[in-house]
């Protein structure tokens, strides 16, 4: 996918006349308005997602998210974008590897029944995502929920930072198209012996689990022919 083409959507969302909330046009209609075709559209609202533009919900449509504005006055979303610009998959991980662990273990004494439920919905879900682009999706909600888990509003904030712009990373790379992960791919036992140990309330247990999840991406990603997982 093109800067050209995010730029064109980026321009299209800030002229729209569109309030927060709304919901935008059918794909047709905006393939049509701004002339790319549908793959083209869906990677693009994918990186805009993860920008703050737009919030993507199953069944309903995508909506307009006017990204709230940092102290100093910049938009967040424009933050990501700057820093996304600037950052390499690598380095995306490696803060991971500082920040996610810790926020795992919080998670184990914090989350309610409810993130539970949730993060267990998560895992079926990831299974049976169809493209890579649906499980990069899935993966970043989980990853948040576990933080939203951990009951600590700066550690969140923090973690959504770098889970956004992890996640331009990939999406700017990623075929949309792409068959999604195939049945022993790693992070789904991964991601049950993370969700086990909040479940048990074992901090430790899910510091260890989301660190051997972690190394175990980092290794992927230093494969010859990794998969498109950061």
């Amino acid at each position: 996918m093109s800067d050209q083409i995010l730029t064109r959507m980026r321009n299209w969302i800030t002229n729209c006349g569109l309030t927060d909330g709304a919901r935008l046009p059918p794909e047709r209609t905006l393939c049509a308005e701004l002339g790319v075709n549908r793959t083209e559209l869906r990677k693009a609202l994918l990186v805009l997602e993860a920008e703050g533009h737009v919030t993507r919900h199953v069944g309903r449509g995508t909506f307009l998210s006017k990204a709230p504005k940092s102290n100093k006055g910049g938009r967040i979303d424009d933050t990501i974008v700057a820093l996304a610009e600037s950052t390499s998959p690598f380095e995306a991980m490696n803060a991971r590897l500082v920040v996610e662990p810790q926020i795992a273990r919080l998670a184990a004494m914090h989350a309610t029944p409810k993130h539970l439920q949730e993060l267990r919905r998560l895992t079926a879900q990831m299974r049976d995502a169809s493209t890579w682009a649906r499980y990069e999706e899935l993966d970043g909600a989980f990853h948040e929920m576990i933080a939203d888990a951990a009951g600590n509003t700066l550690l969140q904030a923090v973690h959504k930072i770098i889970n956004r712009v992890r996640l331009v990373v990939v999406w700017r790379k990623i075929d949309t198209t792409a068959p999604g992960p195939t049945a022993g791919y790693h992070s789904f036992a991964e991601h049950d012996a993370i969700v086990d140990a909040l479940e048990r309330r074992k901090g430790g247990d899910a510091a260890a689990a989301m660190q051997a999840h972690l190394d175990s991406t980092l290794a992927a990603m230093t494969a010859p022919h990794h998969d498109s997982d950061v």
